[in-house]
């Protein structure tokens, strides 16, 4: 069962992912709330799961195309029974993938989103440089979970974490994620009495060439 939240398959993934389209609901939309979603490029979610945070950037954008991202193959499917109006109609595209080596140019997305799942990434530090890559200069990369360290151990992550093998950063650990990988203006929005965390950078916008 542990596995299924890092990488869903068969029958008891397919349930696992409809529960959580279900329990992400709040977080995502408190998540998205602190995000500029573009009206129109493209944008690109990550770790997309059951494809609930797809729909919802379609939703709030007018005419922005958008990528979703998973290595289950059991999320891709799900992903995309969910989103099938929308691939039907062009905006939204499904594909199995890793985030240690996105199938994506450099420079390809104005918007990146992560939820609920940078936290299983294999390399953290690495894949947030691999998400840097493909984020247009200007764009932004969101990551939105449902917990965080607490500095101050008031609220302990508990033993889950270490065993469904998590990394589980604080807030300030967030941050230097984001800045290691290349991105400014990085902002942190928490909600303590939850222990969400939302966390945004953005990539650097590339300097004039000179003649």
């Amino acid at each position: 069962m542990k596995n299924q939240f890092r990488k869903p398959e068969g029958w008891l993934g397919r349930w696992t992912l409809r529960k959580m389209n279900q329990h992400h609901a709040e977080l995502t939309d408190w998540g998205l709330l602190h995000v500029e979603i573009p009206r129109e490029g493209a944008i690109l979610d990550i770790g997309c799961g059951g494809g609930k945070t797809i729909a919802k950037l379609c939703a709030a954008s007018e005419a922005a195309t958008v990528q979703g991202l998973d290595h289950s193959a059991e999320s891709v499917r799900i992903a995309s029974k969910t989103n099938a109006k929308e691939i039907a109609a062009g905006r939204v595209s499904i594909r199995e993938g890793s985030v240690s080596q996105l199938p994506y140019d450099a420079d390809s997305f104005d918007l990146v989103t992560a939820v609920e799942t940078h936290f299983f990434w294999p390399n953290l530090s690495g894949d947030a440089r691999e998400v840097a890559r493909v984020v247009k200069p200007g764009g932004s990369f969101a990551i939105i979970a449902e917990v965080y360290r607490d500095p101050s151990g008031a609220k302990p992550v508990g033993r889950f974490a270490e065993d469904l093998g998590m990394t589980i950063l604080t807030p300030n650990e967030h941050k230097e994620l984001l800045a290691g990988a290349g991105f400014e203006n990085i902002q942190v929005f928490t909600e303590r009495l939850k222990n969400w965390i939302c966390v945004l950078g953005q990539k650097p916008q590339q300097p004039p060439v000179r003649s």
